[in-house]
């Protein structure tokens, strides 16, 4: 059996996959002094041919020891998950078909944004009723691909 450990969702383990989108790190106060403002928190990217989307998505919820064998990537557009709840939610990226993947776990107050082309596991939600909101790519291009391992990864605490 092929395990994987996780690990926690922090900015620096995730960079090479994309942005952890949290209110964290350094703001600006609007609105009179009352709200924080953490900017620009990832590069949305949705190529030549496509604008931006928000989506709503519902996933079954999931328990660990958690096993896969599918990764998809998105070669056209990054894609942004910002839970519903403040639940966390596993988020398995990889550095291609042929490579280990990696698995983190947010803390419930952490969203992630998917670069364009990165491999990864399909929503995963550990907790609450696993519902996103979604911002991706939305055009008439075909912007999936999927590969399922021969052998199964199992996701362990």
């Amino acid at each position: 059996m092929q395990t994987i450990k996780i690990k926690p969702l922090t900015a620096e383990a995730f960079a090479p996959y994309g942005e952890v989108l949290e209110a964290a790190g350094d703001f600006r106060l609007i609105n009179a002094g009352l709200c924080r403002r953490h900017h620009d928190r990832a590069g949305l990217d949705f190529g030549p041919a496509g604008r931006a989307g928000i989506s709503i998505f519902k996933a079954e919820l999931r328990s660990l020891p958690y096993a896969f064998n599918l990764i998809e990537r998105h070669p056209d557009g990054s894609q942004a998950f910002i839970p519903m709840s403040a639940d966390p939610f596993l988020v398995i990226v990889s550095d291609g078909p042929t490579a280990t993947p990696h698995a983190f776990v947010t803390d419930g107050a952490q969203g992630i944004n998917l670069r364009r082309g990165t491999w990864h596991g399909v929503l995963t939600p550990l907790g609450g009723p696993g519902l996103f909101a979604v911002i991706d790519r939305i055009g008439q291009t075909p912007n999936l691909e999927e590969y399922r391992f021969s052998e199964s990864w199992t996701v362990t605490p």
